[in-house]
C-alpha cells in the first residue's frame, strides 16, 4: 500500500512541518473597532432611566420589596447585554470566527443564570419576584427597541 491509500482525510502526514501549510485568507479587521460598543453610554442610560421608572412604579404598587424587585429585573437585563456586547466586541477584534462561539457561550450562561435566578425566587415566595419578572421583560423590550433603533439610525449615517 502506497502512503497516499493509508492516509486518512484531514490528518497530516507524519513528520510532515505543519508551519508549511498556508493559512486561510482573513478579512481585516476595522480600522476602529470602537463602533461596535459606541452605542453603549446611550443604552445604559435608557436603561437607567428604565431602572428608575420601574422602581418608582414598584414602590407605588407593592412597597419598596417590589420596588427592589422591578429594579433588579431592569439591572439583571443592562448587566447581562453589556456584558454580551463587550464580550462579542472583544471576539469580533480577537478574530472574527470567535463571535459565534463566544456569543452562544454568552447566551447559554446568561440565560442559565436568569433561570437559575427565576427558579431560586419563585421557589423562595419572595413577594419581589413577580415584579423582578416584570422588570426583566420591560429591560428587554427597551433594550432591544433602543438597540434597533441605534442601528437604524447607524444605517442612515453610512
Amino acid at each position: 500500500m502506497t502512503e497516499e491509500q493509508t492516509r486518512v482525510a484531514g490528518v497530516p502526514r507524519q513528520g510532515a512541518d505543519p508551519d508549511d501549510t498556508p493559512l486561510p485568507d482573513l478579512p481585516p479587521l476595522p480600522a476602529d473597532p470602537r463602533w461596535k460598543v459606541e452605542h453603549l453610554p446611550l443604552l445604559t442610560a435608557i436603561s437607567v432611566a428604565l431602572l428608575l421608572c420601574a422602581a418608582s412604579v414598584g414602590f407605588v404598587v407593592g412597597g419598596p420589596v417590589v420596588a427592589l424587585g422591578a429594579a433588579a429585573g431592569v439591572a439583571i437585563v443592562t448587566v447581562s447585554y453589556t456584558l454580551t456586547t463587550l464580550a462579542l466586541a472583544w471576539a469580533d477584534t480577537v478574530r472574527p470566527a470567535l463571535v459565534m462561539p463566544v456569543g452562544l457561550g454568552a447566551y447559554v450562561l446568561k440565560y442559565s443564570l436568569l433561570g437559575v435566578i427565576l427558579a431560586v425566587l419563585v421557589g423562595s415566595g419572595w413577594r419581589g419576584g413577580v415584579a423582578l419578572g416584570w422588570g426583566v421583560v420591560a429591560g428587554v423590550v427597551v433594550w432591544t427597541a433602543a438597540q434597533v433603533w441605534w442601528v437604524h439610525k447607524l444605517a442612515r449615517r453610512k
